[in-house]
């Protein structure tokens, strides 16, 4: 099957998971960034990684099975304030989570470093090796990362400019009032910190791959300064649906609130929407501004130890893959990242052309 023809069948699909309320023109706002780049494209496209993944490396299909992300690459990771208020680094999107080979995560957050290194001389084994080694660690001594003592490093890095948190209020300020589906809006209002606050509602079009699905916001003032929280229709993972067996069910409250993630209280799942809070504070790096950190030894290994810390916060015992990962050969997520770049390569000409 081409790419068109899967888009198009995965697009039906997803209208009848949001039974019909999808937004069209986030839709064609999607199409035309999948053209931007292979790395864009692997963003947008989870499906279609789904549907040819196993196929692509078939190796991988009798991994140890994890509850993953799914969707992992890498700039789906940034920070978030825990119960404690303390500034916490992890994967901050779980939209894709399912039940799969453990090992997928792996290969397409490497897939997606390679896609996006350009020009820059970083051979696959240099960032598949920082990847497992940071991997391993977690598998040893997973812990959420937390780095208001730890991490120095890490914390510098994702400190808010302050020019960032000036655009962000000022897009909150100009975004329109907009009527709100009442099942937004009642989750809206009740994920706010005080009842009847008198709401600001608003449509917001983010992210890549989850283009298409309803996202509204909600602005209200509460004790001298705003507050933001953020609505956003959940589905299915597409990974269910060439493997699904049988089962639709969303995974991602569960995943997110891993007994090795310092998570945040903000985040909640109200039947198929989920609710978090939204600030300038809650950052995450972009490849296109700051690619050569992103491929940074160090933040390849912390990425590699927070994977660790998602596939074995929801198992009784990770034992078994540590297992499986000691019989797999030198040189087996750059071989498979290689294989998984090369079909992305294809399926982006195709679209592209």
């Amino acid at each position: 099957m081409n790419i068109r023809r899967s888009t198009r069948l995965y697009e039906d699909w997803l209208r009848h998971q949001l039974e019909g309320d999808v937004v069209k023109p986030d839709l064609v706002r999607k199409h035309r960034k999948m053209r931007e780049s292979p790395f864009v494209f692997l963003r947008a496209t989870y499906w279609r990684w789904a549907e040819i993944i196993l196929d692509v490396c078939p190796d991988l299909a009798g991994a140890e099975e994890a509850l993953a992300i799914g969707d992992a690459h890498l700039e789906n990771f940034g920070t978030w304030r825990d119960a404690d208020g303390r500034l916490t680094w992890g994967v901050n999107d779980f939209d894709e989570a399912a039940r799969m080979p453990y090992t997928l995560d792996l290969v397409r957050l490497a897939a997606s470093a390679l896609l996006a290194r350009g020009r820059r001389h970083m051979t696959a084994d240099a960032i598949c090796s920082s990847l497992l080694e940071g991997y391993e660690a977690g598998l040893g001594n997973p812990r959420a990362i937390v780095l208001d003592r730890d991490h120095a490093w890490l914390r510098e890095t994702v400190i808010v400019p302050e020019k960032e948190r000036a655009k962000f209020w000022d897009k909150m300020a100009a975004a329109r009032k907009k009527a709100a589906p009442a099942s937004y809006r009642t989750a809206l209002d009740a994920a706010m910190p005080h009842p009847g606050l008198g709401l600001r509602v608003v449509s917001r079009s983010a992210g890549t791959g989850s283009l298409g699905r309803p996202r509204w916001v909600g602005i209200a003032e509460w004790q001298g300064a705003p507050v933001v929280r953020e609505a956003k229709a959940v589905v299915s993972s597409a990974w269910l649906r060439p493997h699904g067996r049988g089962s639709g069910r969303i995974r991602v409250a569960e995943i997110a609130n891993g007994r090795f993630r310092s998570w945040d209280p903000w985040f909640k799942l109200n039947g198929r929407i989920a609710v978090r809070r939204l600030s300038p504070n809650n950052r995450k790096i972009e490849a296109d501004k700051a690619v050569a950190l992103l491929l940074m030894p160090d933040m390849l290994r912390v990425m590699g130890f927070e994977i660790a810390n998602v596939h074995v916060g929801t198992r009784p015992s990770w034992a078994e893959i540590s297992r499986d990962l000691s019989k797999r050969r030198g040189g087996w997520l750059a071989a498979s990242a290689n294989r998984a770049v090369e079909a992305v390569a294809r399926d982006y000409a195709d679209w592209a052309s």
